[in-house]
């Protein structure tokens, strides 16, 4: 298994700094890491970068809270990618989705979806907050919305992923959507088991020690 090719080499601390950018790409770069995963405003930088290599390009936006406007979710994909970003990762409504308003969940995806359209869309459920009710509730309404991932969390909450959590959400949505498990995955051996529970992608701020550690 080539772990590298399913890195997210992520970095979203809002104290980020340009120099760490740098670094973050200069490393997805050296070891062929899949993608970085940057907040939009260092999308432009990042593109300056990766121009020349194969690493794609990934932007968060309603993030981390997901409770902003949908028209505002809206404008920063279409943004993030009118500046570079290959994908987007966007924070499900999580307050709608406790209070049963399903619609607007529903809306709130599909609009983004719509707008980006053939833009990979990933959907961040931040699984800490969620009982196991909403999470499958969350992944039948990300499927009918038609988005391309299912992420399991932004890394700001109580806590990341969970190997139990990815299993909910593969046996949910089965073939119709990925599934990026993200939060608290800092080796391969982690991450492998990750993947053989069915995720596609592993979002990690630790991609380039993974590739440089002795066990692989």
């Amino acid at each position: 298994m080539d772990i590298n090719n399913y890195i997210e080499h992520t970095l979203l601390k809002p104290s980020a700094t340009e120099r760490q950018i740098i670094d973050l790409c200069n490393g997805a770069k050296k070891n062929g890491l899949f993608a970085v995963c940057v907040n939009s405003c260092y999308v432009p930088l990042a593109k300056q970068l990766l121009s020349e290599s194969e690493v794609k390009i990934v932007s968060v936006i309603g993030f981390p809270l997901g409770a902003m406007a949908t028209e505002v979710k809206v404008f920063e994909a279409k943004n993030a990618i009118r500046e570079g970003a290959e994908e987007i990762d966007m924070v499900i409504n999580i307050g709608f989705l406790k209070s049963q308003n399903y619609v607007a969940v529903f809306k709130d995806l599909s609009d983004v979806k719509r707008a980006i359209g053939n833009t990979p869309l990933k959907v961040i459920l931040e699984i800490s907050e969620l009982s196991k009710n909403e999470i499958v509730k969350a992944c039948e309404i990300c499927v009918d919305a038609k988005v391309d991932f299912i992420k399991t969390s932004t890394g700001f909450s109580k806590s990341g992923a969970t190997l139990t959590a990815v299993k909910i959400i593969k046996k949910i949505v089965k073939d119709r959507a990925k599934i990026k498990a993200s939060g608290g995955i800092t080796d391969v051996i982690t991450a492998k088991k990750y993947i053989e529970a069915g995720a596609d992608r592993i979002g990690t701020s630790s991609g380039v020690a993974m590739m440089t550690s002795k066990v692989l």
